[in-house]
Parts: C-alpha cells; sequence; structure tokens
C-alpha cells in the first residue's frame, strides 16, 4: 500500500496553481499510484502544517509526501517526470 499524500487545494484563485495540481495528479494516476488528497482549502490547520513540514511560511500547493518524508514541490515532481524517474522521486524504489 502507498503512502503518497498530495497536499493541494480544492479552491484556488491561481490558474497555474490549479494546472499544476492538475498535473500531478494525472501523472501519478498514469503511473497507477494509489495516494491521499489532503485538501488544504478545507482548514487553516492543515494549511499550516504543510507549510510547516516543507520548512516554507509561502509554500503552495501541490507538495507531495511519501508517510512522513517530504519528496517535494511541483517544480521537483517536473524534473522527476522529465528525467522519467517519478519512483525515485516518490521513494518507492
Amino acid at each position: 500500500m502507498s503512502s503518497i499524500k498530495v497536499y493541494y487545494s480544492s479552491v484556488s484563485g491561481s490558474r497555474e496553481v490549479k494546472q499544476r495540481q492538475e498535473d500531478v495528479l494525472r501523472i501519478l494516476d498514469a503511473y497507477k499510484i494509489n495516494y491521499e488528497l489532503i485538501d488544504i482549502s478545507i482548514s487553516l490547520k492543515k494549511l499550516q502544517q504543510m507549510r510547516r513540514k516543507v520548512s516554507s511560511p509561502k509554500a503552495l500547493p501541490p507538495q507531495i509526501f511519501n508517510g512522513q518524508e517530504y519528496c517535494g514541490d511541483f517544480e521537483m515532481f517536473h524534473k522527476a517526470k522529465e528525467n522519467k524517474e517519478i519512483l525515485k522521486f516518490l521513494k518507492m524504489e
């Protein structure tokens, strides 16, 4: 069982954030990777939790974790996709 967690926002005024979230989820689905979505828009506590975990007070979704271990943000995910290293990025190999 996978313990991939994706912090995202179901409500975002930013087209860029929405597109990045969709890209991450589409790729995870293509790799048939199970993941848990954590919606930061439902509570300030979830947003603060995400930002604390990534050590950045201005971090934006999507942020990706394997369990409690931080994998990275969209930029890092995109780079891993380009290098065909998604499983390595997700710390699954």
